[in-house]
């Protein structure tokens, strides 16, 4: 799953690497606006024409000339700021950059308009308000393509944290898997080795259900996918108890009680199994008595939730008892709930000594 995630990373930063260095919908957002705005201008220089329901289209053209040719030349400010942001350059730098560009289009957009124009004789104030026009309109479009720039570059970092951040949670949800399942096989390899000097018949039995778990487990690694139904689930469940009651015979009593609305469910593979073997470790391994197990799945259409609870009449344990015990199996289905679900799933533990132990597993419906 790691090496899935990781290759959409590399395909989504080679995708926005390979985008256009313009984007489309910006350049008709940027053609459409010129456009507007060079027939505004050709429209209000003869304001006092078309009071009197005169219209001339020269003067039309003679914005697009002018007003338009600006548009034009701006356009080129969107490549600059894509060069200065490759080379990384300070803002001083690109301050200094765009200060002397904006000069040099202030200047031969005057140009054009004085070779349209005879500016002989005219004051110096007739050549000082276009040029200061052009420098704010260079000004603005600049901070325009440099805001765009910035806010791209924003959501490429934000998606690059996401998408380290899912690696990241499949990294640890595949080390924990790692952890699990092998430490859940060798307890019941030795619990097979141990049936065999008892009852070779009953092994041979053994091994012929623990295959079938195995091909569970190896299901869903081949597949790469970690979720399964609730029903799928529960008969891994029930063969792994068939296999515990070869061992501890009329010891180990199960008693079920499961919705059943809720088998379609679906639910990380390998969540009930670890529960039940924490009860059988500690609630019936190290006692001749009888132990009942109990296993609850409960369907809440309102809340949206699925409650999964194995509990067990064993002697039980302090919760100073139980945070402080090195058992790998309920620490990490924990772990496994809150990378998986981020919060919105929940393992709780109700125990006391001598008063039996129950884990309860709390599950969103939409997984």
């Amino acid at each position: 799953m790691a090496w899935r995630k990781r290759r959409n990373l590399d395909d989504t930063l080679q995708m926005n690497q390979t985008k256009p260095a313009f984007p489309s919908p910006m350049w008709r957002i940027y053609i459409g606006a010129w456009i507007a705005y060079v027939v505004l201008v050709g429209l209000v220089v003869q304001a006092d024409e078309l009071a009197t329901g005169q219209f001339d289209p020269m003067m039309i053209a003679y914005a697009f000339v002018t007003t338009g040719s600006g548009g034009v030349l701006l356009a080129l400010v969107w490549p600059l700021t894509g060069w200065m942001e490759r080379r990384g350059l300070a803002t001083v730098t690109r301050l200094a950059i765009h200060l002397v560009a904006a000069v040099a289009f202030a200047i031969f957009a005057h140009l054009i308009v004085l070779s349209l124009q005879k500016g002989d004789g005219r004051p110096l104030s007739w050549h000082a308000w276009p040029l200061m026009y052009s420098l704010m309109g260079y000004a603005l479009m600049a901070g325009i393509f440099q805001t765009v720039r910035a806010n791209a570059a924003a959501q490429r970092q934000a998606l690059a944290a996401q998408q380290a951040q899912t690696l990241l949670v499949a990294a640890e949800l595949g080390a924990l898997r790692s952890k699990l399942n092998p430490h859940f096989l060798f307890n019941t390899l030795h619990s097979i080795i141990a049936l065999t000097q008892r009852d070779p018949a009953a092994a041979e039995t053994a091994l012929f259900q623990f295959s079938d778990m195995l091909r569970y487990v190896l299901d869903t690694e081949r597949a790469g996918v970690d979720r399964v139904t609730l029903d799928a689930e529960l008969q891994f469940v029930r063969d792994y108890l068939e296999l515990e009651q070869l061992r501890l015979g009329p010891r180990l009593q199960v008693q079920w009680d499961l919705d059943p609305d809720a088998g379609d469910f679906v639910l990380p593979a390998l969540t009930l199994q670890p529960l039940i073997e924490n009860s059988i470790k500690h609630a019936f391994n190290p006692y001749t008595r009888p132990g009942l197990l109990r296993i609850e799945s409960r369907r809440d259409p309102q809340a949206g939730t699925l409650r999964l609870t194995v509990s067990d009449d064993g002697p039980g344990a302090a919760q100073e008892t139980i945070d402080a015990s090195p058992g790998l199996g309920i620490r990490t289905i924990g772990r496994r709930l809150e990378l998986d679900y981020a919060g919105r799933a929940a393992l709780t533990i109700d125990s006391r000594p001598g008063a039996g132990f129950a884990a309860c597993v709390t599950l969103p419906c939409a997984c």
